[in-house]
């Protein structure tokens, strides 16, 4: 019952977010048509690349010869922070066998530089930090897996042999035990 209850409060946050999104979208295209110069000042300077889908999407399809390990989170996201640690210390001991970690924060414009930079900056992140801020989630999330319901903790990997996708948080032990079903 308690797994639902959040699953519901996420979804709830997941979706209003993006109308959020969808209003501060339309709020500039309406300044930009105007001839008004909007300055967002939630992007910044933010320390990390910011995409929209069509921007991401080549990080999951690369044929490289690496495995990726592409994790979609957010620092409001319970679930997600207690799983960060396995996904830096399996990043750690498997990069120098071409392994890659990709973090795709979900977190909202305002939360960038207020939440997002200081917890990647106070846990001491390695792995990659990417922003994804895409407000039309009904037409990416089912291009990053026809499994994915838009719940996160939400993981991808892959390499050029294999693909799967998790929709579910991850111990250290059962990450390691689906890594290495793609590394040999």
């Amino acid at each position: 019952m308690n797994k639902l209850l959040i699953f519901g409060f996420v979804i709830t946050i997941f979706f209003s977010c993006s109308e959020k999104k969808k209003e501060d979208k339309e709020l500039a295209e309406t300044a930009d048509q105007e001839g008004i110069a909007k300055e967002n000042n939630t992007t910044t300077d933010v320390k990390f690349p910011i995409y929209d889908f069509d921007g991401l999407e080549p990080m999951l399809h690369k044929d490289d010869g690496k495995t990726y390990i592409i994790n979609f989170w957010a620092t409001w996201c319970k679930p997600c922070i207690e799983e960060m640690p396995y996904f830096e210390r399996v990043y750690a001991e498997q990069k120098d066998n071409n392994v890659e970690v990709i973090l795709v924060s979900l977190d909202m414009p305002n939360m960038w530089k207020t939440q997002l930079e200081p917890y990647v900056e106070n846990k001491e992140i390695q792995s990659k930090v990417v922003i994804l801020d895409d407000p039309k989630q009904n037409d990416w999330i089912s291009k990053v897996s026809e499994k994915w319901g838009g719940a996160i903790p939400a993981t991808l990997i892959y390499n050029k042999d294999n693909r799967t996708f998790y929709e579910r948080g991850f111990t250290y032990e059962e990450l390691n035990k689906e890594l290495n079903k793609f590394i040999k």
